[in-house]
């Protein structure tokens, strides 16, 4: 048998802290219910959310499905307005481009705004490592960055703050007067930010979707730091998974309103931008050179993979995380890896190894409701059921396969099987309280935690026996 990988241990140790500290949880949870009850409002103003939902999922099959066709319109649309296009098949190759750009430019200072990407492939711990200063401009990633801590959540990454947290970490950090008013805590981030931006040499963005038919990148927030990090430095950067692509321009009145309904529980969210070349003749502001980094890192095995492709579909919502009972009670953090929740635990795997990164797949309740919130119909949790699948087919595990054989004949022999169930009751009665939650019980993974429930006292089969009997006992005696 595999000994489980170094995350698998790191999750589990995590998971088990995070789920015993009873007050982290209920900040999650409280937050969590809010956003459902302004998601569903939202949901409510729809003609027909179900309808909306599989318009969505086929605008974003016929953009995965004819990738190839979508990008090259992309890229060349892009180019043809003085726009540097640059392909990086892996993390290590787009951060080397980073790299290029910045040392060709002579950077000193970055200003960022919110690109997952950038987290995917640990874009800030290169370029500080290479002795430049990066400052996130989103004030959620900013005061993670403050922490020193990765995004918590997709969408929230500071969710898991609280006003006095966060109080205490700005007077640490800033410098600043104690407070526990939003829009104070709010101005404190500001006032430090504008400075970042008049004096950033290169801007640094991602991106939310990219429009194939017009060559334009849509960016989505709600505080206009993106808008400020793109308008500002001489040279913008954006980097973009290359699954982000829409095939026209007209998708984005569908795909706007969803996201932020889905995300954030909006009916539109409050800045929508569009960028596609660097500052043309005429215009006042804008960066003097645009670059554009089309990032693969695993994509491309994954859209070769018809049963799993639709993964690719995702508009990084956050839906799935926020109705999951898994995430709602282990959070973000423990999770390990850039991409948390369900659609982590389905993407991570083909993005980062399988084997290393299976046991995400096991964290799941398969309830299914992650892929009823999703709004672009992705089949999460069928996914995570094919992942372990796949985990196991890859590198079986002996004693596993022995149950299932041991199961199987078992199975297939009714008489035997009616046979074993009075002696393992009697067993349960009197003997698995020996052994209950130690290395020798069976059914240690259950009994840890919780009770294993008895075995019933009838089977259905004896109930279905009976019901017959008392059905013919009936009709003899009309």
């Amino acid at each position: 048998m595999a000994a489980p990988s170094i995350f698998s241990r790191q999750f589990k140790t995590d998971a088990k802290r995070v789920t015993g500290d009873l007050r982290h949880r209920g900040l999650i949870q409280n937050a969590l219910a809010k956003y459902e009850t302004a998601r569903d409002l939202q949901k409510a103003s729809y003609q027909d959310w179900q309808g909306a939902r599989q318009a969505a999922a086929e605008r974003k099959w016929e953009a995965i499905n004819h990738l190839d066709v979508h990008l090259e319109a992309f890229a060349s649309k892009l180019e043809a307005r003085g726009t540097k296009v640059h392909w990086a098949s892996t993390g290590e190759q787009a951060r080397q481009i980073f790299l290029d750009i910045l040392r060709e430019k002579g950077a000193r200072s970055i200003i960022k705004s919110k690109a997952m990407t950038a987290e995917e492939i640990h874009l800030n711990d290169s370029l500080e490592k290479a002795g430049y200063g990066v400052v996130e401009s989103d004030l959620g990633e900013y005061i993670v960055q403050l922490r020193n801590e990765a995004p918590y959540h997709i969408v929230f990454p500071a969710m898991h703050l609280t006003r006095g947290e966060i109080s205490s970490l700005f007077a640490e950090k800033l410098g600043s007067a104690p407070t526990d008013n939003p829009e104070d805590l709010t101005m404190i981030a500001r006032t430090v930010l504008r400075d970042k931006y008049i004096t950033a040499d290169v801007g640094i963005t991602g991106a939310n979707f990219a429009i194939a038919e017009t060559g334009m990148v849509s960016i989505t927030e709600n505080e206009g730091n993106a808008r400020l990090t793109a308008a500002l430095p001489r040279t913008l950067i954006t980097l973009l998974g290359i699954e982000k692509i829409l095939p026209k321009l007209s998708d984005l009145a569908l795909f706007l309103p969803m996201l932020a309904t889905a995300g954030a529980g909006q009916a539109l969210t409050g800045y929508n931008s569009m960028y596609g070349g660097p500052r043309q003749p005429g215009e006042c502001d804008g960066p003097e050179e645009y670059h554009v980094v089309l990032l693969d890192n695993g994509r491309t095995q994954l859209l070769a993979d018809g049963e799993q492709r639709d993964a690719l579909h995702c508009i990084r919502c956050g839906a799935c995380l926020n109705v999951c009972p898994i995430y709602r009670n282990v959070g973000g953090h423990a999770y390990g890896t850039t991409y948390s929740g369900p659609i982590g635990s389905v993407i991570t795997p083909h993005l980062r190894g399988l084997q290393e990164w299976k046991h995400l797949s096991q964290a799941s309740s398969l309830c299914g409701a992650c892929t009823e919130a999703c709004p672009v119909k992705i089949d999460l949790h069928h996914h995570l059921l094919q992942n372990r699948r796949n985990a196991t087919a890859m590198l079986p595990v002996w004693w596993e396969k022995l149950a299932f054989r041991a199961f199987g004949f078992l199975a297939l022999r009714p008489a035997l099987l009616a046979g074993l169930i009075p002696f393992g009751r009697f067993a349960q009665k009197w003997f698995h309280w020996i052994v209950k939650g130690g290395p020798l019980d069976p059914a240690r993974a259950w009994t840890e935690t919780r009770d294993l429930p008895p075995i019933a006292a009838n089977t259905f089969t004896d109930l279905w026996r009976a019901k017959k009997r008392a059905s013919r006992r009936q009709e003899e005696t009309k």
